[in-house]
């Protein structure tokens, strides 16, 4: 008995190069789980000086705000505090329009409030830190 070797024809549709996948979901994750050991530190920080140093709440007002925002070292917390805040949060819910959004037309208006929003909240919250006037309380 001779033995037949069994030949494939070649396709007859051209090979298709291999889809070039980003790797923004992988950093997207990874970003989730820096910002929030960062977030933790931040957040727990910001809650010990506010409510529990020196006499807690009852001493939060104008003058103490200004006088913390008269540092650089304070405006820059407050603001990694506003901006990984929200960029974490963003970040979440856009995974969560992505699981929950059924059609394209819904996720892609959704995604568009969510930008927008995040945009218009990081732009006032910086503005905020870094154009407040103390002096104005006296006006």
């Amino acid at each position: 008995m001779a033995t037949e070797t069994l030949a494939l024809d070649k396709p007859r549709s051209p090979r298709r190069p291999a889809a070039r996948r980003s790797n923004f979901e992988l950093y997207s994750w990874l970003f989730m789980r820096i910002s929030g050991l960062a977030l933790v530190v931040l957040v727990l920080g910001h809650l010990f000086i506010m409510n529990i140093l020196d006499g807690g709440v009852h001493r939060i007002n104008w003058g103490f705000v200004a006088g913390r925002w008269s540092s650089p070292f304070w405006q820059t917390w407050d603001l990694a505090m506003l901006w990984l805040a929200q960029l974490h949060g963003g970040n979440g819910l856009r995974t969560i329009i992505d699981d929950y959004a059924r059609k394209d037309s819904t996720r892609f208006w959704l995604k568009i409030v969510l930008y927008v929003s995040m945009v218009l909240i990081l732009f006032v919250g910086t503005l905020v830190i870094f154009t407040f006037d103390p002096d104005m309380a006296g006006s």
